[in-house]
């Protein structure tokens, strides 16, 4: 086979940018404002999360479906405005893939918001720590500050997000 021969093409893509077509059906593309390390973190839980399924893991498929929420594939449109629930799930699916992927690591709650935020990523910070506060209420994951467990709503500074007990 040759170089040229094994290139692959880009599929084509809507005049818009917001999807491509491969065989005449339109699938939502990936959010391009995503930093190119996040993006390749998220994809590789995603190729993660598809052989998980194919072996029959239980959490399998949720993975998957936060993976491609968080790429911006399914999910509140990346294009529009983000505000409201449909982007609050998008965080979430943010955290818990990042999370997932980190297992036995810590996340910033300002990766989760350059990773949805693009260049006002810093905007987003407060986005990221109210939803990063409805998981830990729910056991998702956990806040610390210095090692130790916070409630990020009364915490000051740096914190750090770990997968939680209820994951």
């Amino acid at each position: 086979m040759t170089s040229s021969t094994a290139r692959r093409t880009e599929p084509e893509r809507t005049p818009d940018g917001h999807h491509f077509v491969i065989d005449g059906r339109r699938w939502r593309a990936t959010d391009p404002s995503i930093p190119e390390s996040f993006r390749q973190e998220l994809v590789d839980e995603l190729m993660d999360a598809r052989r998980a399924v194919k072996e029959g893991e239980t959490d399998a498929r949720s993975r998957v479906q936060d993976a491609k929420v968080a790429l911006g594939e399914r999910g509140h449109p990346w294009w529009e405005d983000s505000v409201g629930e449909g982007f609050d799930g998008r965080i979430a699916s943010a955290i818990r893939a990042l999370t997932h992927k980190r297992a036995g690591s810590s996340i910033c709650p300002s990766d989760v918001a350059r990773m949805i935020g693009g260049r006002s990523w810093r905007d987003r910070m407060d986005d990221v720590r109210r939803v990063a506060h409805t998981l830990a209420a729910q056991g998702e994951i956990v806040v610390t500050q210095k090692g130790e467990p916070v409630r990020i709503d009364q915490a000051r500074g740096p914190v750090r997000i770990v997968a939680g007990p209820a994951r």
